[in-house]
This record gives C-alpha cells, structure tokens and sequence, in this order.
C-alpha cells in the first residue's frame, strides 16, 4: 500500500464505538429474525431488543477508566470525529437507559394492542432511533453531528405514526416530519455557511478558526451560527418551534411518547451543547442572549399551557405532560445560556445534565404510570386518575411522587436538587432576571402538578377497577421508582454523575 493510501486509513476503537454500533446490530437481528418468527412468538423480539439495549450501556462500564478518540485526522491525533468522554458516556447512559425503559413500556404497549402494531418493524425502528442517539453526544464533527441525529430521528416519525388507519397517529407523524425536516434543512444550511467560512467541520477546529475568519466572509459566519442554532432550537421543542409536541405525543403510542420526551430531548440537548459550548465559544455574545430568552419564553408557554388543561378533555393526561416537557425544555436551556456568561462553562453545562438525569427518570415513571391507567381508561384524562390509590395504592404513590419531583418538592427532593442547581447557574453568570423567570414558573408549575396529585388521593367516582399487571410495565414503574428514590436519599450523586469533563 502507498504510503499516501495509508495515511488516509484510520484506525478504529471498536470499544469506544460500541454502545451505538450495538444498538444497530441487534436493531438489524431483530428486523431479520422477523421473517422467521411465527406470529405466537413474536413477543421474543421485544426480549432480544430490551436485552440488546441492556448489554449496550453496559458497554459503557469499560469506558469509564479514560477518555478515548476514534476517527481521528491520522496528520492530527487530537482532531477526531468520535469522542467518547465523561460528557459522551453520561448522555449515552441517559439515553440508552431511557430506550430501555421505553422498551418495557412497549413489550406491553404491543401486547395490548393485539398485532395492530407491527412488532418487528417497531422493534427496529426504536433500536435504531437509539443507536443514532447514542452516537450524537460522541460526534465532533458536524457531519457526523447532522447525520447521528438524522439516524435518530427519521425512524421516531415512523414510530409516531405506526399505529395504521389512526387518522390521529398519521396527523401526528406528519406534523413531528415536517417541523423535523424544517429544522434539519436550517441547520444544514447554517453548517454549510459554517464550513465555507472556516474551512473544516471539526467542532474544535471551528473553535479556533472562526475568531479569525476574513472580513469578507464575517457576515456568512454569522448568519451561518445563527441558522445552525435556530436548527437545534426546533430539536430542543424550544418556543416558538415547539408546536408539533402535544399533538405528537397524543397521536404517537405512550411508550413512543415516553421515549421522545426524554431520548428526543437528551439528542436536541446534546448537540446544542456540542456546537455552541465547543465549536463556537467565540460567538458566546450571539447565541448567550438569544437561549436566555428561548429559555424565559420556553418555560413560560410550556408551563400555561399545561396549566390551561382541562381534565376532563379527552388524552387531558398526556397532553398536560407534552406542555409540562415544554415547560422542562426551558429550565434545560438555563445552564446552557449561563455558560457563554460563566466563567465555569463546564460546570454550568454540569447543571443542564443533572437536571436531564433527574427528568429523564421521572417523566418516564409518570409516562409509565399513565400506560397503567391507559388499559383500563384508553382515554387518559386528568379526571380518570381521581382515586387511583384505592385501586392501585402503589401506582398513586409513585405517579405523585413522580408528579412532586417534577414540581420540585419534597419528598421529591432529587427534583427540588435539580432545580436548584439550574438556578444557582443562572445566578452565578449574573442572569438574575432568568433565575426570576425560572422563580415564577416554578410556581405556576406547583399548581398544575399539585391538583393532578391531589386527585390520586380523592375518593373514587364508581367501583374502582382492579387488573393484573405485566411484568414489562411492573419493571418500567419499579425501575423509575427506585431511581427516583435513590437519588433523592443522595442527590450529590447526580451531580458527581454529571461532571462532564468536556474541556
């Protein structure tokens, strides 16, 4: 081989690529083995999947001991595409987590629905959707920043609208597409005038060749920071790019819905972080102003409109947490604003992951919760969980216990811990307005939480109804639970998780 082939072929880590490229091994042994399995033992693929997840974020456990880089310009060692470092490994561990318990949920989801639902085809297209999330906290550089979160998108259209003859479902694939593809077309737009003016799509590169790019080309830099953002923004479900997400959680399965609000988040977040806080450090001033104030209006709309619920409105339930994730989405961006004022970024960005974790496993709980109630009362309104505790007094405590963390309130300490660290950000880089903002919808939040919470423990409308429930959703509300517990016995160890060591 020339010496000049050689230096084009880069080395492999296929250790530090393995938690994704798992993913989408077992997603393509799944979609085969589908063809040979017979209808009575489909449920087997559900299995294989929930075990494929598991096996990919143990992966991760040997990549704890050190940061490790593939892909890397063989003339330049420290300039790589894939990077698998304490911010990489604690996203991939969110995400794969959250894939996992959106699984269970769906092994229950597919078994109730009766072979409406084709499960192959599910099992695949969520597998895959993971792998690409999983991929995107890694990537540095754009490309692969673009195409991870393509990998993670284009199969959840699918599996928002998989639900065949649901005029609903389809109206919900089709509103979540076109706002997607919008996004993706801006910031493929902004990368190109990124690329144009500096040269190199490397994330770190950018950093370093965008303070000095020539005059001429100034204004192209800019405008191409400013549409790379506004692509991020719609991801995030930011204001005023966030109408797509009660409808798409209403028309999608409960379980697609659990994994959006929390894997879909976890992607937008993470690239947001990536492109701002490393590759354009420089334009702090341009993108420091601007999330602040998608961070004040996201919360504020999110937070009225899930205050504007009624209970008694069909889907009332799902739609309230849509709003509420909306509402989520705002505390998220705070820190992320608060690192282009921080003299800290790395510890501001620490806040936006704790709170990630701490939401993640709560807002999964509640989703869990409610495909609970949603085999008795398909449904799903506010009004359906009154006397939840006298039939399922287990369920009623942890959906509440899920509802007060979420609120922020003790006993839901680790919520109260998560939100505090986010507002100690904002005060920190001096956005003292932002963390009056954040007081205010905290507030507006305990109401809407409270009165949902309060209803568990009212006396029950008719007999209450009593069934068995499967295994798969035992463990989803088990699971959550219990995270949910720990760490508000011991929330410092959150934020010893969430120490990102991206710099």
């Amino acid at each position: 081989m020339s010496s000049q082939a050689q230096s084009l072929v880069q080395s492999v880590d296929w250790l530090a690529i393995a938690p994704p490229t798992l993913a989408a091994v077992v997603g393509l042994v799944v979609l085969v083995a589908d063809l040979f399995v017979g209808d009575n033992r489909k449920a087997l693929l559900g299995w294989v999947s929930v075990a494929g997840l598991a096996a990919s974020a143990l992966m991760l456990l040997p990549l704890l001991d050190g940061d490790r880089s593939t892909f890397c310009l063989t003339g330049d060692a420290a300039v790589c595409s894939y990077t698998a470092d304490r911010f990489t490994l604690v996203i991939q561990f969110l995400v794969l987590g959250g894939a996992l318990l959106a699984a269970l949920l769906s092994m229950t989801a597919l078994k109730d629905a009766d072979k409406e639902l084709p499960e192959g085809e599910f099992w695949f297209l969520l597998l895959s959707s993971a792998a690409g999330a999983a991929l995107l906290p890694a990537s540095r550089d754009l490309a692969t920043l673009i195409v991870a979160l393509e990998v993670a998108s284009l199969p959840a259209f699918a599996l928002v609208g998989i639900k065949h003859g649901d005029r609903k479902s389809s109206e919900a694939a089709l509103k979540f597409f076109l706002s997607s593809v919008t996004a993706t077309a801006v910031s493929l737009m902004g990368i190109s005038f990124v690329y144009a003016s500096t040269g190199t799509l490397y994330l770190t590169e950018i950093a370093t060749r965008i303070e000095n790019v020539d005059d001429q080309l100034q204004t192209l830099a800019e405008a191409g920071v400013v549409l790379t953002l506004v692509g991020f923004a719609f991801k995030t479900a930011a204001v005023p790019f966030h109408f797509w997400v009660p409808d798409t959680y209403v028309g999608a399965p409960l379980p697609v819905a659990a994994y959006l609000s929390v894997v879909g988040k976890a992607v937008g977040f993470s690239g947001l972080i990536l492109v701002t806080v490393i590759a354009l450090p420089s334009y702090a001033d341009v993108w420091g102003p601007a999330l602040a104030a998608l961070a004040a209006l996201t919360m504020t709309v999110g937070n009225v409109g899930a205050l504007r619920q009624q209970s008694t409105r069909a889907y009332s339930a799902v739609r309230l947490l849509a709003w509420s994730s909306v509402g989520q989405a705002g505390y998220l961006l705070v820190p992320i604003a608060a690192a282009a004022y921080s003299e800290d970024a790395e510890k501001a960005i620490g806040s936006t992951v704790a709170y990630a974790l701490m939401y993640a496993a709560v807002n999964l709980g509640a989703f869990a919760v409610a495909a609970l109630v949603a085999r008795t009362k398909p449904l799903n309104r506010v009004s359906d969980y009154r006397g939840l505790y006298a039939s399922r007094p287990l369920a009623a405590l942890v959906l509440g216990f899920f509802l007060l963390c979420l609120a922020g309130l003790p006993p839901g300490i680790i919520g109260l811990f998560a939100k505090v660290t986010v507002f100690s950000a904002a005060v920190d880089a001096g956005l003292g307005w932002l963390a009056v903002v954040m007081a205010v919808n905290v507030v507006i939040a305990l109401f809407y939480y409270l009165q949902w919470t309060t209803l568990l423990f009212r006396a029950p409308e008719g007999e209450p109804e009593t069934h068995r429930v499967p295994a798969p959703l035992t463990a989803a509300i088990a699971l959550t639970a219990v995270i949910g517990i720990a760490l508000s016995g011991a929330p410092q160890l959150i934020l010893r998780f969430s120490d990102t060591g991206l710099f």
